[in-house]
């Protein structure tokens, strides 16, 4: 961690601050980052954007998006129904920590240079506001500024969520850490079927620190994940969530 610190050219101000606040701070950092670069991307993902940072853990956020508006009924039954409560556990559960969000599009838009839709045909899809279509969840982000085993499985877990409960198109799935570990990175980033990738906020520096302190086997671990796309560097974000 100090040698990322130290090729950072960062400083050390005042007392160590809580883990959790660091924690928020991280997210607030990031969701800027993605926000700034990724608006600058309208040339090869136009649309109309949204990218905030989800605040006070609000296990329904999930909801106000198309592929998971059904989650609100699937709540309100639960609630009215112990059983059934007991039976669904929190597997509907969703809270990222940033979302991108893609706005649906009026008719205007849609039919800016030619017809392609009318009142007869296309009347089913999600992107047409017409329809009555409500925002698109693009991306769901989660922040781990570092990992522990149980973090890992909660991140895994709320991917699964994703992919298990969602009508229509799966959004990107990413995580972007600061863990400087490589073997907790792996808890994390290894495997395939969950998670889209990891990204991590400083992975040159990190790997320039392994190398610099003689860290063969971690350096190779390191290697391993970065090889096999599991684990890129935060300033891929942007360009992946282009895609």
């Amino acid at each position: 961690a100090k040698g990322i610190a130290d090729l950072l050219k960062a400083e050390t101000i005042g007392e160590r601050i809580a883990g959790q606040t660091s924690g928020n701070q991280f997210e607030t950092i990031c969701a800027h980052f993605v926000e700034e670069a990724f608006l600058k991307l309208q040339h090869l993902r136009p649309g109309t954007w949204d990218i905030h940072q989800v605040g006070g853990r609000n296990r329904l956020e999930i909801a106000r998006y198309e592929q998971y508006a059904h989650l609100v009924a699937l709540d309100k039954a639960a609630k009215a129904d112990s059983e059934l409560a007991a039976a669904l556990g929190s597997d509907y559960t969703i809270t990222p920590d940033i979302v991108v969000v893609r706005e649906a599009e009026d008719d205007e838009a849609i039919n800016r240079h030619s017809q392609l839709v009318d009142g007869e045909v296309t009347t089913l899809s999600s992107l047409r506001k017409q329809n009555g279509g409500l925002p698109l969840l693009h991306a769901s982000i989660s922040c781990k500024w570092t990992i522990r085993s149980d973090r890992a499985q909660n991140a895994r877990s709320e991917a699964l969520n994703l992919i298990r409960n969602r009508k229509g198109r799966l959004p990107h799935v990413v995580v972007v850490t600061a863990e400087p570990t490589p073997s907790r990175l792996a808890s994390i980033a290894l495997g395939t079927g969950d998670i889209d990738c990891v990204y991590h906020f400083a992975l040159y520096e990190l790997q320039e620190t392994l190398s610099t302190l003689g860290m063969d086997d971690a350096a190779d671990l390191l290697a391993v994940m970065v090889d096999g796309k599991r684990l890129k560097d935060i300033s891929d974000l942007p360009l992946d969530l282009a895609i």
